[in-house]
């Protein structure tokens, strides 16, 4: 848990917002826009990554790709389980730790429903570390969300192997 905060003036925060709504956008026209020197531009930026409070990431825009998302939301007393599985599965996006009765969340993004059920059989509902699971499929979010896709197969073993590569979303 952080327990500091970024200590950031309007200067940063403008330098972050440009950064944010394009991230190709060149020191140059940030300075011109801060009306700061490239170098300083140039400063700043390296300092809001080494904080932390700037970071950057290619992956596939979850807002506007045509795929289906779902959260799995479950009790379970073995949370790493989880964390690894979504480490090797490209299907899966992240595994939250939560506080309250369901412990874990993980967003999964698939192109067909039918699928999505599968892996939901197959990762979850079979799984007898899993309790108390819930499935939400996300219809819309306000804000687009880039995640970073994995191409690989390589790390999974799982019977289910054969199907998703069927269904890899990067086809």
């Amino acid at each position: 848990m952080m327990t500091e905060t970024f200590e950031v003036d309007n200067i940063d925060k403008k330098i972050m917002e440009m950064i944010q709504k394009k991230p190709t956008i060149t020191h140059t026209k940030i300075s011109r826009a801060v009306d700061r020197s490239q170098p300083t531009v140039g400063l700043r930026i390296k300092k809001l990554e080494e904080k932390g409070a700037l970071d950057y990431q290619a992956g596939i825009n979850l807002k506007r790709a045509p795929l289906n998302l779902a959260r799995v939301d479950f009790e379970t007393n073995d949370p790493q389980q989880f964390i690894d599985l979504v480490k090797i599965c490209p299907f899966m996006f992240n595994a939250y730790k939560l506080s309250g009765e369901k412990n874990m969340s993980v967003t999964i993004a698939v192109n067909d429903i039918k699928f999505l059920d599968k892996i939901i059989n197959c990762h979850f509902r079979d799984n007898e570390a899993v309790k108390k699971l819930s499935v939400n499929l996300i219809t819309d979010m306000a804000n687009d969300l880039v995640l970073p896709v994995s191409l690989s197969f390589l790390g999974c073993n799982f019977e289910l192997k054969p199907i998703c590569l069927e269904h890899d979303i990067t086809k």
